[in-house]
C-alpha cells in the first residue's frame, strides 16, 4: 500500500486521523475528528466533518460534502456522526449530513455503494450496501434504503420511507411510502409496478424462487379479492420455504410511519 499524501494546499486539521495510503487532494478540507481508514482517495476541494468515518479505500470525487450539520430545525450542534462503509465511490457534489439526537446520532451507509453526481444523504438515513444513488437522487431523514437497491436520476424519498433491498425506483419517482423488497417502483408519485425481476437475477436468486416471488406478488397485488391482511397470511403460508417472499412478508409486517406503496397511484 502507498504512503499518505497529503496536497501542500489542503488542511488536515490536527486530531483528524489518516490511515495508510490516504490522499488527499488539492484544496481539501479535513475536521479534527474526522477517520479516514487505509486506502481513502480523497480527491481537490472536498470538505470532510469533524464526525466522519469513512472505510477502506473509498473514493471521494470533487466539491463532495460530509458530515456537516444536518438540516433540520431543532440541531443545536451536538457531536452526531455519519459512518461510511468500505469501498464507496461518491461522486461530485455528493452530501450526507450527520445524525441527530432525535434518531440515533449517526447516519449509516454500507458499504461498496456508488453514488452518482448531486445525490443526497439526510440525518439518520440507514442505507445499505451496493447500492446505487443515480444522479441528484435525494433522501429524507430517517430513511431506510436496503442493501442492492437502485433508485434512479432525481428521485426522491419523503423522510421516514424505507426501501426494502434489491428494490429499483424509476427515474423521477417520488417515494413517500414503504417499497417492498424487490419491489420496482415508478411514476409520480410512485407507485409499485411489479418486481425487479433483473435485480434478484444479478443477485444469483433461482428460477423457482423468482417464480414463487411472482406468484406471492400476484396475490398480495394483482388479484385484490378479500382483505389485504387475509391475502398476506395467505401468502405467508403457502411460500414459507421461499426466502424472497419471506423478506417481503417480513417488510410488510415490521411497523412503519408510512403506508405501502401499491401498484395504484393513487395508493403512493
Amino acid at each position: 500500500m502507498s504512503e499518505t499524501l497529503v496536497h501542500s494546499s489542503a488542511i488536515v486539521e490536527q486530531g483528524a486521523e489518516l490511515g495508510i495510503g490516504v490522499h488527499v487532494g488539492p484544496f481539501s478540507i479535513i475536521k479534527s475528528g474526522a477517520i479516514l481508514h487505509d486506502g481513502v482517495q480523497v480527491h481537490g476541494q472536498v470538505h470532510i466533518g469533524a464526525g466522519v468515518t469513512l472505510g477502506n479505500e473509498c473514493e471521494v470525487f470533487p466539491q463532495c460534502v460530509l458530515g456537516l450539520a444536518p438540516q433540520d430545525t431543532k440541531y443545536r450542534g451536538e457531536k452526531t456522526r455519519l459512518v461510511i462503509g468500505r469501498r464507496n465511490t461518491i461522486r461530485e457534489h455528493v452530501t450526507m449530513h450527520i445524525g441527530t439526537v432525535t434518531g440515533d446520532g449517526v447516519t449509516r451507509i454500507g458499504d461498496e455503494g456508488y453514488f452518482m453526481v448531486g445525490s443526497h444523504i439526510a440525518h439518520d438515513c440507514v442505507v445499505g450496501s451496493h447500492v446505487v444513488f443515480a444522479n441528484a437522487v435525494a433522501i429524507g431523514g430517517f430513511v431506510e434504503v436496503g442493501d442492492a437497491a437502485n433508485l434512479g436520476g432525481m428521485v426522491g424519498v419523503h423522510q421516514f420511507t424505507r426501501i426494502g433491498h434489491n428494490a429499483f425506483i424509476g427515474a423521477l419517482s417520488y417515494v413517500s411510502r414503504d417499497v417492498i423488497p424487490y419491489g420496482m417502483v415508478v411514476e409520480n408519485p410512485a407507485r409499485l409496478n411489479g418486481l425487479n425481476v433483473i435485480g434478484m437475477q444479478r443477485a444469483g436468486v433461482s428460477r423457482a424462487n423468482i417464480h414463487c416471488a411472482r406468484a406471492a406478488y400476484k396475490v398480495l397485488f394483482e388479484e385484490g379479492a378479500g382483505l389485504f391482511e387475509e391475502r398476506l397470511n395467505i401468502v405467508e403460508a403457502s411460500y414459507q420455504d421461499s426466502a424472497q417472499v419471506m423478506d417481503m412478508v417480513t417488510f410488510i409486517k415490521t411497523g412503519s410511519k408510512r403506508a405501502l406503496c401499491l401498484p395504484d397511484a393513487g395508493g403512493s
